[in-house]
């Protein structure tokens, strides 16, 4: 994977099995503009397809982690336009579910709106103590439909329905208590503990972990049935991989494991 692609509002490096996309327009809060939309997606792909990256941090420049969708390109335009913006930022939230790393938001600043939604579609979130969490469109008048979606399935009903229809900000312990955030870590630490959780998934083969999170996915909406029906096809192929069956045999004869990631 060619880790200089020409985008002008993200930009991505990588350590090893880790792969880091930053949101790189501190100058506009890193407001998810078409452009920016357009370049995630496009990196998401050429994630997805590198069997050599294990996980991928989102992380953001400047201050703030993102401040939603940017504001300008939503007024004055037509449905046409509106409905193009809207499908492009479902597309890319749901890429981060389909894609087969797993996906760690590394959170400092305002997570807001889009930016709060973007944080929650991640698989795991990180954030720093001064990280706030919110969904202010009502306040607008533009109700953060979208980012409900993703805030309901992570944090319940009643917790969303508050955030959604107050606008107010959650902090980050406060939205970890509601289980919005993983982590909670001092500001000049969020880094280096982004990194460490990222670096300790990577240790695992990444053909389990790709089978692992979709199964978390798929299983979720299912009745208790389903879920295990689901659940015990999947062991039993997964145990029939190649890294499955040499896991065991060096946990058996207690030997390091040297992943095939298949």
């Amino acid at each position: 994977m060619n880790d200089c692609m020409n985008h002008t509002e993200i930009t991505f490096a990588r350590e090893a099995a880790v792969g880091i996309l930053t949101l790189n327009n501190a100058g506009k809060i890193n407001a998810l503009s078409k452009q920016m939309i357009g370049e995630i997606l496009h990196l998401l792909e050429a994630v997805a397809a590198d069997e050599s990256l294990k996980v991928l941090i989102i992380k953001a420049s400047g201050k703030h982690f993102c401040a939603g969708h940017y504001l300008a390109e939503m007024i004055d335009a037509g449905i046409k336009e509106y409905k193009f913006i809207f499908d492009q930022c479902t597309r890319m939230m749901m890429r981060l579910h389909d894609i087969p790393q797993v996906v760690i938001a590394q959170v400092q600043g305002i997570a807001t709106a889009a930016g709060c939604q973007l944080a929650a579609w991640c698989d795991l979130v990180v954030a720093g103590e001064d990280a706030r969490f919110s969904t202010p469109g009502v306040r607008l008048g533009l109700f953060c439909t979208t980012p409900m979606v993703a805030i309901t399935r992570a944090i319940g009903r009643k917790a969303a329905m508050e955030m959604l229809v107050t606008g107010r900000e959650f902090p980050a312990q406060e939205a970890k208590a509601l289980g919005l955030v993983n982590r909670v870590v001092p500001l000049d630490q969020l880094e280096d503990a982004t990194r460490t959780l990222a670096h300790q998934i990577a240790e695992a083969s990444g053909f389990a972990l790709a089978i692992g999170k979709q199964g978390l996915y798929a299983q979720a909406d299912m009745t208790d049935a389903q879920a295990l029906h689901y659940a015990k096809h999947t062991i039993a192929m997964n145990n029939m991989a190649e890294d499955a069956q040499s896991g065991i045999k060096a946990f058996l004869e207690k030997r390091s494991i040297e992943w095939k990631n298949r």
